[in-house]
Protein backbone atom coordinates (compact mmCIF):
# COMPACT_ATOMS: atom_id res chain seq x y z
CA UNK A 1 0.00 0.00 0.00
CA UNK A 2 3.01 2.34 0.18
CA UNK A 3 2.57 3.42 -3.42
CA UNK A 4 -1.13 4.10 -2.82
CA UNK A 5 -0.26 6.22 0.22
CA UNK A 6 2.30 8.16 -1.80
CA UNK A 7 -0.27 8.88 -4.51
CA UNK A 8 -2.84 9.89 -1.89
CA UNK A 9 -0.40 12.32 -0.26
CA UNK A 10 0.20 13.82 -3.71
CA UNK A 11 -3.51 14.51 -3.97
CA UNK A 12 -4.76 11.48 -5.91
CA UNK A 13 -8.44 11.31 -4.88
CA UNK A 14 -8.85 7.74 -6.13
CA UNK A 15 -5.94 6.62 -3.94
CA UNK A 16 -7.49 8.33 -0.92
CA UNK A 17 -10.77 6.58 -1.61
CA UNK A 18 -8.97 3.24 -1.88
CA UNK A 19 -7.36 3.78 1.52
CA UNK A 20 -10.71 4.62 3.13
CA UNK A 21 -12.29 1.49 1.68
CA UNK A 22 -9.33 -0.66 2.77
CA UNK A 23 -9.35 0.55 6.38
CA UNK A 24 -12.97 1.28 7.23
CA UNK A 25 -14.13 -2.23 8.16
CA UNK A 26 -11.14 -3.21 10.35
CA UNK A 27 -11.26 0.16 12.12
CA UNK A 28 -15.00 -0.18 12.65
CA UNK A 29 -14.52 -3.64 14.19
CA UNK A 30 -11.90 -2.19 16.53
CA UNK A 31 -14.21 0.65 17.52
CA UNK A 32 -17.16 -1.69 18.03
CA UNK A 33 -15.18 -3.88 20.43
CA UNK A 34 -14.13 -0.83 22.40
CA UNK A 35 -17.35 1.24 22.54
CA UNK A 36 -19.94 -1.59 22.43
CA UNK A 37 -22.76 0.13 20.54
CA UNK A 38 -22.81 0.25 16.71
CA UNK A 39 -23.94 3.90 16.59
CA UNK A 40 -21.02 4.98 18.76
CA UNK A 41 -18.63 2.78 16.78
CA UNK A 42 -19.84 4.40 13.57
CA UNK A 43 -19.13 7.88 14.94
CA UNK A 44 -15.71 6.81 16.20
CA UNK A 45 -14.79 5.19 12.88
CA UNK A 46 -15.56 8.36 10.98
CA UNK A 47 -13.39 10.42 13.31
CA UNK A 48 -10.55 7.88 13.15
CA UNK A 49 -10.66 7.76 9.35
CA UNK A 50 -10.45 11.55 9.20
CA UNK A 51 -7.42 11.48 11.49
CA UNK A 52 -5.81 8.76 9.37
CA UNK A 53 -6.36 10.72 6.18
CA UNK A 54 -4.98 13.96 7.58
CA UNK A 55 -1.86 12.20 8.90
CA UNK A 56 -1.00 10.21 5.80
CA UNK A 57 2.01 12.40 5.08
CA UNK A 58 3.56 11.14 8.33
CA UNK A 59 3.31 7.47 7.28
CA UNK A 60 6.84 6.14 6.88
CA UNK A 61 6.15 2.45 6.33
CA UNK A 62 7.43 1.52 9.79
CA UNK A 63 4.42 -0.82 10.04
CA UNK A 64 1.68 -2.06 7.78
CA UNK A 65 -0.82 0.65 6.89
CA UNK A 66 -3.58 -1.06 8.90
CA UNK A 67 -1.30 -1.45 11.92
CA UNK A 68 -0.40 2.23 11.64
CA UNK A 69 -4.10 3.10 11.40
CA UNK A 70 -4.81 0.94 14.44
CA UNK A 71 -2.32 3.05 16.38
CA UNK A 72 -4.25 6.21 15.53
CA UNK A 73 -7.56 4.49 16.27
CA UNK A 74 -6.44 3.08 19.61
CA UNK A 75 -5.18 6.48 20.76
CA UNK A 76 -8.54 8.02 19.85
CA UNK A 77 -10.57 5.27 21.53
CA UNK A 78 -8.54 5.24 24.73
CA UNK A 79 -9.09 8.96 25.14
CA UNK A 80 -12.81 9.07 24.40
CA UNK A 81 -14.67 11.05 27.05
CA UNK A 82 -17.93 9.25 26.37
CA UNK A 83 -18.29 6.12 28.48
CA UNK A 84 -20.08 2.91 27.63
CA UNK A 85 -23.00 2.00 29.93
CA UNK A 86 -20.81 -0.57 31.70
CA UNK A 87 -18.01 1.94 32.15
CA UNK A 88 -20.42 4.51 33.56
CA UNK A 89 -21.71 1.96 36.06
CA UNK A 90 -18.18 0.68 36.74
CA UNK A 91 -19.58 -2.80 36.28
CA UNK A 92 -17.16 -5.53 37.36
CA UNK A 93 -17.00 -9.04 35.94
CA UNK A 94 -18.39 -10.39 39.22
CA UNK A 95 -21.37 -8.03 39.03
CA UNK A 96 -21.92 -8.88 35.39
CA UNK A 97 -21.89 -12.58 36.25
CA UNK A 98 -24.50 -11.98 38.94
CA UNK A 99 -26.66 -10.17 36.41
CA UNK A 100 -26.42 -13.13 34.03
CA UNK A 101 -27.70 -15.46 36.73
CA UNK A 102 -30.85 -13.38 37.21
CA UNK A 103 -33.82 -14.58 35.19
CA UNK A 104 -32.01 -17.54 33.66
CA UNK A 105 -34.70 -19.85 32.27
CA UNK A 106 -34.84 -23.53 33.19
CA UNK A 107 -35.16 -24.53 29.52
CA UNK A 108 -33.81 -23.28 26.20
CA UNK A 109 -35.88 -20.64 24.43
CA UNK A 110 -38.14 -22.28 21.86
CA UNK A 111 -39.92 -19.28 20.38
CA UNK A 112 -39.63 -17.72 16.91
CA UNK A 113 -36.09 -17.32 15.55
CA UNK A 114 -34.69 -19.21 18.53
CA UNK A 115 -31.32 -19.88 16.90
CA UNK A 116 -30.77 -16.31 15.74
CA UNK A 117 -31.83 -14.81 19.05
CA UNK A 118 -29.48 -17.20 20.84
CA UNK A 119 -26.70 -15.84 18.64
CA UNK A 120 -27.81 -12.29 19.43
CA UNK A 121 -27.56 -12.99 23.16
CA UNK A 122 -24.10 -14.49 22.71
CA UNK A 123 -22.82 -11.61 20.62
CA UNK A 124 -24.30 -8.98 22.94
CA UNK A 125 -22.95 -10.77 26.00
CA UNK A 126 -19.40 -11.04 24.67
CA UNK A 127 -19.46 -7.36 23.78
CA UNK A 128 -20.59 -6.55 27.31
CA UNK A 129 -17.93 -8.79 28.89
CA UNK A 130 -15.17 -6.80 27.22
CA UNK A 131 -16.60 -3.56 28.62
CA UNK A 132 -15.97 -4.87 32.14
CA UNK A 133 -12.24 -4.59 31.49
CA UNK A 134 -10.44 -1.29 32.01
CA UNK A 135 -9.79 0.29 28.61
CA UNK A 136 -6.05 -0.38 28.44
CA UNK A 137 -6.59 -4.06 29.25
CA UNK A 138 -9.55 -4.27 26.87
CA UNK A 139 -7.61 -2.95 23.91
CA UNK A 140 -4.64 -5.18 24.73
CA UNK A 141 -6.96 -8.19 24.71
CA UNK A 142 -8.75 -7.13 21.53
CA UNK A 143 -5.51 -6.61 19.64
CA UNK A 144 -3.93 -9.84 20.82
CA UNK A 145 -6.64 -12.46 21.31
CA UNK A 146 -9.43 -11.11 19.10
CA UNK A 147 -7.52 -9.60 16.18
CA UNK A 148 -4.53 -11.89 16.75
CA UNK A 149 -1.78 -9.32 16.28
CA UNK A 150 1.66 -10.43 17.39
CA UNK A 151 2.96 -9.00 20.66
CA UNK A 152 5.45 -6.94 18.64
CA UNK A 153 2.71 -5.46 16.46
CA UNK A 154 0.33 -4.82 19.36
CA UNK A 155 3.10 -3.24 21.45
CA UNK A 156 3.91 -0.90 18.55
CA UNK A 157 0.23 0.06 18.24
CA UNK A 158 0.11 0.88 21.97
CA UNK A 159 3.57 2.51 21.96
CA UNK A 160 4.83 0.34 24.81
CA UNK A 161 7.48 -2.36 25.07
CA UNK A 162 6.65 -5.90 23.98
CA UNK A 163 7.29 -7.09 27.55
CA UNK A 164 4.88 -4.52 28.98
CA UNK A 165 2.29 -5.50 26.40
CA UNK A 166 2.57 -9.20 27.17
CA UNK A 167 2.12 -8.47 30.87
CA UNK A 168 -0.98 -6.36 30.20
CA UNK A 169 -2.42 -8.98 27.87
CA UNK A 170 -1.86 -11.78 30.38
CA UNK A 171 -3.69 -9.83 33.09
CA UNK A 172 -6.69 -9.44 30.79
CA UNK A 173 -6.51 -13.10 29.75
CA UNK A 174 -6.43 -14.32 33.32
CA UNK A 175 -9.45 -12.25 34.30
CA UNK A 176 -11.48 -13.32 31.27
CA UNK A 177 -10.49 -16.99 31.51
CA UNK A 178 -11.56 -17.09 35.15
CA UNK A 179 -14.86 -15.36 34.42
CA UNK A 180 -15.76 -17.31 31.28
CA UNK A 181 -14.63 -20.59 32.82
CA UNK A 182 -17.02 -20.21 35.74
CA UNK A 183 -19.90 -18.60 33.84
CA UNK A 184 -20.09 -19.43 30.14
CA UNK A 185 -21.67 -22.71 29.10
CA UNK A 186 -20.07 -22.43 25.67
CA UNK A 187 -16.62 -22.54 27.25
CA UNK A 188 -17.31 -25.27 29.79
CA UNK A 189 -20.16 -27.50 30.90
CA UNK A 190 -19.54 -26.18 34.42
CA UNK A 191 -20.61 -22.69 33.34
CA UNK A 192 -24.11 -21.90 34.57
CA UNK A 193 -25.12 -19.54 31.76
CA UNK A 194 -26.62 -20.70 28.46
CA UNK A 195 -27.36 -18.27 25.65
CA UNK A 196 -30.64 -20.00 24.77
CA UNK A 197 -31.77 -19.65 28.38
CA UNK A 198 -31.01 -15.94 28.50
CA UNK A 199 -33.18 -14.96 25.52
CA UNK A 200 -36.45 -14.30 27.37
CA UNK A 201 -34.74 -12.28 30.12
CA UNK A 202 -32.68 -10.31 27.60
CA UNK A 203 -35.84 -9.45 25.66
CA UNK A 204 -37.81 -8.54 28.78
CA UNK A 205 -35.20 -6.04 30.03
CA UNK A 206 -34.60 -4.59 26.56
CA UNK A 207 -31.08 -5.87 26.06
CA UNK A 208 -32.02 -7.37 22.73
CA UNK A 209 -34.84 -6.51 20.33
CA UNK A 210 -36.34 -9.66 18.79
CA UNK A 211 -37.85 -7.61 15.94
CA UNK A 212 -34.55 -5.97 15.00
CA UNK A 213 -31.56 -7.79 16.51
CA UNK A 214 -28.66 -5.37 16.46
CA UNK A 215 -25.70 -7.69 15.96
CA UNK A 216 -27.26 -10.66 14.18
CA UNK A 217 -28.82 -8.26 11.69
CA UNK A 218 -25.66 -6.20 11.24
CA UNK A 219 -24.19 -5.88 7.74
CA UNK A 220 -21.08 -7.99 7.22
CA UNK A 221 -18.19 -8.06 4.80
CA UNK A 222 -16.94 -11.63 4.98
CA UNK A 223 -18.00 -14.20 7.57
CA UNK A 224 -21.62 -14.14 8.66
CA UNK A 225 -23.05 -15.06 12.05
CA UNK A 226 -23.21 -18.81 11.48
CA UNK A 227 -19.77 -19.00 9.87
CA UNK A 228 -18.20 -17.09 12.75
CA UNK A 229 -19.97 -19.27 15.31
CA UNK A 230 -18.88 -22.50 13.62
CA UNK A 231 -15.45 -22.31 15.26
CA UNK A 232 -17.09 -22.70 18.66
CA UNK A 233 -17.76 -26.34 17.84
CA UNK A 234 -14.00 -26.84 17.56
CA UNK A 235 -12.57 -24.42 20.12
CA UNK A 236 -14.13 -24.15 23.55
CA UNK A 237 -12.17 -21.42 25.29
CA UNK A 238 -12.68 -17.81 26.28
CA UNK A 239 -10.67 -16.39 23.38
CA UNK A 240 -12.64 -18.40 20.81
CA UNK A 241 -15.97 -17.25 22.24
CA UNK A 242 -14.92 -13.61 22.38
CA UNK A 243 -13.44 -13.83 18.88
CA UNK A 244 -16.43 -15.50 17.22
CA UNK A 245 -18.14 -12.41 15.86
CA UNK A 246 -19.07 -11.91 12.21
CA UNK A 247 -16.90 -9.72 10.00
CA UNK A 248 -18.97 -6.61 10.62
CA UNK A 249 -18.95 -3.98 7.89
CA UNK A 250 -18.74 -0.29 8.64
CA UNK A 251 -21.95 1.51 7.59
CA UNK A 252 -21.32 2.55 4.02
CA UNK A 253 -23.22 5.84 4.03
CA UNK A 254 -20.85 7.59 6.45
CA UNK A 255 -17.63 6.26 4.96
CA UNK A 256 -18.88 6.76 1.41
CA UNK A 257 -19.60 10.36 2.38
CA UNK A 258 -15.93 10.78 3.28
CA UNK A 259 -14.93 9.32 -0.09
CA UNK A 260 -17.40 11.67 -1.78
CA UNK A 261 -15.88 14.69 -0.05
CA UNK A 262 -12.43 13.55 -1.10
CA UNK A 263 -13.53 13.23 -4.71
CA UNK A 264 -15.12 16.68 -4.62
CA UNK A 265 -11.84 18.27 -3.65
CA UNK A 266 -13.64 20.26 -0.95
CA UNK A 267 -12.46 18.30 2.09
CA UNK A 268 -11.00 21.16 4.15
CA UNK A 269 -8.70 19.05 6.34
CA UNK A 270 -6.74 18.01 3.27
CA UNK A 271 -5.83 21.56 2.23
Amino acid sequence: MSDVVARAVDGDQDALGEIVRELRDPLYRLALRMVWRPDDAEDATQEILIQVITRLSSFRGEAKLLTWAYRIGVNYLLNLRRKTPQEARELSLDEFGANLAEGLAAEDYGGPDAELLGHEVRLSCTQAVLQCLERSERVAYVLGDVFELTSTEAAWVLDISAAAYRKRLERARERLRAFMGSTCGVVTAAGFCRCARRVEQAVSVGRIDPTAPLLVGHAVNGRGVREAAAQLHRLHDAAAVLRAHPDYAAPRDRTDAIVGLLRSGSFPLLD
